[in-house]
């Protein structure tokens, strides 16, 4: 009955834990976000059509009960993007706001026949387009992808853990060899690690996201990226590599016809897809302004051996 009970206290003493956990958070996450837009407390409450005081509290985090209509009002106030919304709900409610359509119904590892020819006609409909297309699980381990996606990563030599066409987090993360593609790395990486935190919020059970978080942690530049740059790039850009479609990265394609690209990471996933708990992406490639070009394009900083 001891041991029992001792279980069971150990068990409360973990949530309490986690709760304070994000309770610290969200007052950080509030606080850096009204700081960074340059916004008084005063200023936020009189858009909240509130108190400062009451506002005050909420940032404090002495909130008897967050409701939606709460966080979305603050989410709407503090002009947060789609995935700063996603973490004010996790850090307030534990939840995201809305159900997640990336949370696989089914796993398409193990789906039937007749997903398995759909799957085959859809990877042939890939192959038809011209811009490098891929798709993705929840993990980011690449499903499918077209030739034009192989043609892109062609001349990226082997690695055992690494490789574009198995996780291309972890090839924009750890692969020597993506600096040569992904052209101004650094912006990719904290794209790229932004991913890995909002991915891991989501679906915080899965092995295969807290292996690529621990990797991150052993790798000291990707470590001290992971838990300050990071951060603070989020609250300004406000958003990963999937939500910030607006943002406009540089690669460089092996093809020298082709050359430095600009490119967009556009989603555009199909319900069929959706239900698989997959994701389709899409490297749209255009010429670049000039403007956009970083003085240095084959530096980086944090690859890893």
């Amino acid at each position: 009955m001891k041991t029992r009970l001792s279980s069971e206290s150990d068990e409360e003493a973990l949530v309490d834990q986690a709760a304070e956990s994000r309770a610290r958070r969200l007052q950080d996450f509030l606080k850096g976000r009204r700081e960074y837009l340059d916004l008084s407390q005063e200023v936020v409450a009189d858009r909240l059509e509130i108190s400062a005081r009451a506002y005050g509290n909420w940032e404090r985090g002495r909130v008897h009960r967050w409701t939606d209509e709460k966080l979305y009002s603050l989410a709407e106030v503090l002009e947060m993007s789609e995935f700063q919304t996603t973490l004010l709900f996790w850090y307030a409610v534990a939840r995201a706001p809305q159900p997640d359509l990336r949370t696989p119904a089914r796993h398409a590892d193990s789906a039937g026949p007749d997903t398995s020819a759909f799957l085959g006609d859809y990877t042939a409909m890939m192959n038809a387009l011209a811009l490098p297309t891929f798709v993705i699980d929840q993990r980011w381990d690449v499903k499918m992808a077209n030739k034009a996606y192989s043609e892109l990563f062609g001349g990226v030599k082997s690695h055992p853990t690494a490789m574009p066409g198995d996780n291309f987090l972890r090839f924009g993360l750890f692969h020597p060899d993506a600096p040569t593609v992904l052209v101004d790395h650094v912006k990719w990486q904290l794209a790229m690690l932004a991913q890995l935190s909002s991915s891991i919020e989501r679906h915080g059970e899965d092995r295969g996201l807290q292996v690529i978080r621990r990797d991150v942690y052993l790798h000291p530049a990707l470590r001290d990226a992971y838990l300050n740059d990071m951060p603070d790039w989020v609250l300004g850009n406000g958003a990963d590599l999937v939500h910030d479609q607006s943002a406009v990265h540089i690669l460089r394609h092996p093809n020298p016809d082709v050359g430095l690209q600009a490119c967009r990471l556009v989603e555009e996933t199909p319900r069929a897809l959706k239900a698989l708990g997959l994701m389709r992406l899409t490297l749209v490639l255009v010429e670049p302004d000039c403007r956009l070009l970083p003085d240095r394009t084959a530096s980086h900083v944090h690859h890893a051996p």
